[in-house]
């Protein structure tokens, strides 16, 4: 039987069925596909009652002598006032007649009053900015997180399930009109026999369409991705969990709401680069495909800058998402072809990269560093991603990995090469000759350090780095970037975090140098918990000092106090002797609170950068320190309340910069332990569970030691004793 016989036997309420299955489904392709601007309409719609709920509120609270500055002289607010209008919102709720009944309050009186508070009220409502408090937790602001999670949610539909659910709709959708006739008997008892084939072969077609394997998968996709886009599935409690784990994430998908973007200075967030420059940048559509996090605006330009201007630094102030901004170009270059990309960075970032691009993106990521780097780089070549090498390590790559075609190179923490007789700097110019296109990454103003500038830039574009001029750097920081503009972007946090809350907080992973790791072996064999967790910060060589000195130098050149938590007293003397003269001292619990107290008003004082030492115990409660804009914890916290304490410090009222939080954290090391206890995961799953895919890989192995111990489960063990445990099964000294 053909499939027009087939269909024959469909002929009206069957057909109907068919016909209304798929207008239904093709309805919530739609429906799916435009989910993402619908959704972003309904926050902004959330977002303009609750501020303007806040608006009414201020002016509930402000007297009508604020209406002053505003009216004309001879205003009789006086009389107003003595008749029970008190404040902004008693004017501009009480009818004209109203305030016209106050003996000496003329017509005119009125008019001006309420022209004075209109304009206030205006003012007001500029000055309002959307944050999300998490002690307050009101349904408005648990309504709009969920919306923000159904968006984040639909952006990833939408992108994902665009082609195939276009390519459904433009199929079928010529078919359903043909197909129409095949719904109504009569309509075919009365049509011509062409058109009556001509129903029954789209009726047929329609029912081969349904019942492809391939259509079946993506119904049930598009199914479970309706119940995340709707802001209902959200449990309210797992929401605000989520904003206070990644608040970053959820306030970049708050920033692309309509209404939200303009707090932002448009010519401040694109580097103040010249208009003409500017347009072409920004006319470069970024293909985010391949990304999974949301881009705010400002990141959108940086991405498509470096894109633009193939060869070029990106300066951004700390805190900014330099690492994610270059991501952005990897993925946007993979998704138009583009298959191998390298990163050169200090050994003490290298982790992280590592992990950046794991949670970013859908790349994978390679590490060109350790004993494994040169069977890794072969890997990297044949399959493409991420390597991610160290300044120390690229020299000593071998040949093919080493001259490999690389679509983009970044330099990351690129004024390590500012000094071009060194051979670290000349290995990374080399590199950057190879390269199709390079972006250097810094923290550092440059502005202020012209020489090292024009060393950097003369690796890039050498004809702009003669044309660099030092009298720029003289006139000011917006007349340099936009003398440099085409090879330098930088933008400061108070230009493009204005509409975010108070907080940014970033993982920063390392790898433990090398008698780092001798000495924490020996405290695991010993076994001693405390001697486990200082060992990632036991000696002048260690990675996470190293990291440390960055982040401090970062911050000394933007101006900005530092704030560092430990818990240990070893690991703040280690750091005091590492920065010598830039702190101010250090809280522990030897010190008397009045002392502290000076130690922390002194900190204050200090005119631009300081850096105040803690012990967590000591320093985390109690005491005000909105000086600092910078925190750094050291090591993880048992308690995650304990950590979030330290930092609610600066993190308070009274603070007028953004927060960034760092914690410094070692791989393969008790940092680990304690971080899958703070996230409420199982102890060591990571490393069963590669130990389960070496064995799925090749099936001789069968060695039964790689059971999961059931005592890391055991809750009547004590936790302390469970990660010590747990550390000595995976270093093999326990089976």
């Amino acid at each position: 039987m053909d499939q027009r016989t087939a269909a024959r036997g469909n002929v009206g309420s069957a057909a109907r069925e068919t016909i209304a299955a798929v207008r239904s489904f093709a309805e919530r392709a739609s429906a799916l596909l435009t989910a993402p601007q619908v959704l972003r309409d309904s926050a902004r719609h959330q977002i303009e009652i609750v501020n303007g709920d806040h608006v009414a509120a201020r002016l509930r609270e402000m007297p009508i002598d604020a209406l002053k500055d505003v009216a004309g002289r001879g205003v009789r607010l006086r009389a107003l006032e003595q008749a029970g209008y008190r404040t902004v919102a008693d004017v501009l709720n009480a009818p004209d007649y109203r305030l016209q009944q106050v003996p000496g309050v003329g017509q005119a009186t009125v008019q001006e009053v309420r022209r004075a508070a209109r304009t206030v009220a205006v003012r007001v409502h500029q000055d309002v900015r959307f944050r999300f408090d998490p002690d307050r937790r009101d349904p408005a602001q648990t309504q709009l997180l969920a919306t923000l999670a159904a968006v984040r949610a639909a952006d990833g539909a939408a992108t994902a399930l665009h082609e195939p659910l276009q390519a459904f709709r433009t199929q079928v959708a010529p078919l359903v009109v043909e197909a129409e006739r095949a719904s109504s008997r009569l309509k075919m008892a009365f049509s011509w026999r062409s058109k009556k084939d001509a129903a029954l072969d789209a009726l047929a077609q329609l029912d081969a369409i349904l019942a492809d394997p391939r259509v079946r998968a993506l119904q049930q996709t598009v199914h479970l991705r309706e119940q995340a886009v709707d802001p209902r599935s959200y449990d309210p409690e797992q929401l605000w969990r989520d904003y206070l784990s990644d608040a970053a994430s959820v306030n970049a998908v708050l920033s692309t709401v309509a209404g939200m973007g303009g707090v932002e200075d448009e010519e401040a967030a694109r580097g103040f680069v010249p208009e003409e420059l500017r347009q072409r940048i920004s006319a470069i559509p970024l293909d985010t495909s391949k990304l999974t996090s949301t881009l705010r605006g400002y990141q959108v330009f940086g991405a498509q800058y470096a894109i633009h201007q193939e060869r070029s630094i990106l300066g951004d102030e700390m805190g900014l998402g330099k690492t994610i901004q270059a991501l952005a170009v990897f993925a946007h270059l993979a998704a138009k072809g583009q298959r191998r990309f390298l990163v050169v960075c200090p050994a003490s970032v290298q982790i992280n990269w590592l992990n950046e691009t794991g949670k970013h993106t859908l790349l994978a990521a390679h590490s060109l560093h350790g004993p494994d780097r040169d069977a890794t780089g072969r890997r990297w070549l044949r399959e493409g991603g991420v390597a991610v090498t160290t300044f120390g390590t690229l020299a000593r790559l071998p040949d093919d990995v080493r001259n490999a075609d690389v679509a983009m190179l970044v330099v990351d923490e690129a004024h390590y090469v500012k000094n071009p007789n060194a051979a670290r700097s000349q290995t990374v110019q080399a590199a950057v000759k190879r390269s199709q296109r390079t972006f250097f990454l810094t923290g550092t103003p440059m502005e202020n350090r012209v020489e090292e500038f024009r060393t950097l830039v003369g690796y890039l574009q050498p004809n702009v780095a003669r044309s660099i001029n030092a009298t720029d750097a003289v006139a000011g920081a917006k007349a340099f970037r936009r003398a440099v503009a085409p090879v330098y972007l930088r933008r400061n946090q108070e230009d493009v975090l204005t509409e975010l809350p108070d907080k940014i907080e970033v993982e920063s992973w390392v790898q433990l140098s090398d008698t780092d790791e001798a000495r924490y072996e020996a405290a695991v064999s010993k076994p001693n918990l405390m001697a486990m967790r200082q060992a990632p910060f036991s000696t002048p060589s260690s990675a996470k000092l190293e990291r440390l000195r960055d982040l401090v130098e970062e911050a000394a050149q933007d101006g900005m106090k530092v704030l560092v938590f430990s818990y240990f007293l070893d690991t703040l003397k280690l750091i005091h002797e590492a920065l010598g003269d830039a702190v101010v001292g250090s809280i522990t619990g030897a010190v008397p609170p009045a002392l502290r107290q000076q130690l922390v008003d002194d900190f204050a004082k200090r005119p631009g950068h300081a850096v105040l030492l803690s012990q967590i115990e000591a320093g985390g409660v109690g005491i005000n320190m909105q000086a600092a804009s910078v925190v750094i914890l050291t090591e993880p916290q048992w308690k995650p309340s304990t950590e979030e304490q330290a930092i609610a410090r600066a993190h308070r009222m009274g603070q007028v910069r953004t927060v960034q939080v760092h914690r410094l954290l070692a791989k393969d090391c008790i940092d680990e332990r304690i971080r899958e206890i703070q996230e409420g995961k199982r102890l060591l799953f990571d490393e069963f569970a590669r130990k389960s895919e070496v064995k799925d890989a090749d099936r001789r192995a069968v060695d039964t030691a790689d059971h999961r111990p059931d005592v890391l489960d055991d809750e009547s063990v004590p936790l302390e004793r469970r990660v010590l445990l747990a550390e000595r099964y995976r270093l093999g000294l326990e089976r």
